[in-house]
């Protein structure tokens, strides 16, 4: 299906432009499998790429305009290469546009460009199609400028495109997920080293994406008062403990149990949240070097529960997926990825049983709310790579 997608927007590129591309890139989407709410704390993550992602074709032009076509959308942005703006109008542009801006400070960017992009990540289904785009434009662009950077700094070049080009204050799990991908592996991403190891999960393993397509109102309000609540605890632990405290990352589970109660009520459940979802994250690294993936699966379950009950940000519809999941004999853990407040719930199951599963959840998902959600397979793919040129 990959190939077939290349091919199709390489025919609309030599259409488009009346040239082939001279670089082309494939970047995958990624899900969140444990550790929610943790990157922009300093602490843990496993994550992985996924087998659906963005492919970015692109040519040189011969003045300083660049010409960005979205071919899922057949729309066509045009803007200076000296002045990558961000703009309001066709938003989707300013990944690029912020990649961009980013590359310029890694070396000379001359003549402008001409580039057409597509993929086949699921929009809203929280498997970031935007950090997609932005690591296979990355890619792209610097081969076609001749600029070399490193994969971690590329990371941040996405992320500070979401930051200053989109209006999404995000850590860097999603970038580091596209790029650092292993086939039948997870991603375990320390974000405060930006260490990334590969963490085997075996070809028996794949996960099935339940996608809600509900997105629920004021989530960037919710989410900002999440990472302050955070904040908000760091600081009253550096004034409790004997060490250093930056992040949450550097509190204990017996040192938060021990100053719970000093706490404010809400930034303590927050705390208990991030804290504990970094405990899980390193159990469960621990637990997928001895093949356990039953075990591995009962921590995701925690970790749902407890995104719903501490740091709440789950809703309805995400719960009743996994009350549902639950239910279900042959499935290993299920929790929300991502952000929340909608979105998708990650379903771990063997390989054999994840159709049977997928039709069982979007009946029960039906039959509880009276409309369908949609499900998919997905199997850990490997990160963000150049194609040509």
């Amino acid at each position: 299906m990959a190939d077939d997608l290349l091919k199709t927007l390489t025919a609309q590129f030599k259409t488009k432009f009346g040239t082939a591309p001279a670089v082309a890139a494939h970047a995958p989407g990624r899900v969140e499998v444990l550790g929610n709410h943790t990157d922009y704390n300093e602490g843990f993550v496993l994550s992985a790429a996924i087998d659906c992602g963005t492919f970015f074709l692109a040519a040189p032009a011969a003045d300083g305009e660049c010409r960005l076509h979205a071919a899922d959308l057949n729309q066509e942005c045009r803007f200076a290469v000296a002045d990558p703006a961000p703009s309001k109008v066709m938003s989707w542009a300013n990944y690029v546009k912020g990649v961009l801006s980013g590359l310029r400070g890694k070396g000379p960017v001359g003549k402008g460009f001409v580039a057409l992009f597509g993929g086949n990540v699921p929009l809203g289904a929280g498997l970031s199609s935007s950090a997609s785009l932005e690591m296979c434009s990355g890619l792209a662009l610097a081969r076609l400028y001749g600029l070399t950077v490193a994969p971690l700094d590329l990371a941040k070049i996405g992320q500070s495109a979401e930051h200053h080009y989109a209006g999404v204050k995000c850590g860097l799990l999603d970038q580091i997920s596209s790029l650092f991908g292993r086939q039948n592996a997870l991603v375990m991403s320390d974000f405060r080293t930006l260490a990334v190891e590969t963490v085997p999960l075996g070809p028996e393993a794949c996960f099935l994406i339940c996608n809600t397509a509900v997105k629920h109102s004021l989530v960037e309000s919710e989410y900002n008062e999440r990472r302050e609540r955070c904040e908000e605890a760091a600081r009253h632990f550096a004034t409790v403990l004997p060490h250093p405290v930056k992040h949450l990352r550097d509190v204990s589970w017996a040192e938060l149990e021990a100053h719970r109660a000093t706490m404010d009520p809400v930034a303590a459940k927050r705390a208990t949240h991030v804290i504990g979802e970094n405990t899980r994250v390193l159990k469960g690294r621990e637990l997928l070097a001895k093949h356990d993936l039953a075990g591995f699966g009962k921590l995701m379950f925690e970790s749902h529960e407890s995104s719903r009950t501490q740091f709440e940000n789950s809703c309805r519809e995400l719960d009743v997926l996994v009350d549902a999941a639950k239910a279900i004999p042959a499935v290993l853990g299920a929790r929300l990825s991502g952000g929340g407040f909608g979105g998708s719930v990650v379903v771990l199951v063997r390989v054999g049983d994840a159709a049977g599963v997928a039709a069982k959840l979007a009946a029960a998902y039906k039959q509880a709310l009276g409309h369908s959600c949609t499900t998919m397979i997905i199997r850990p793919s490997d990160g963000a790579r150049l194609l040509a040129g």
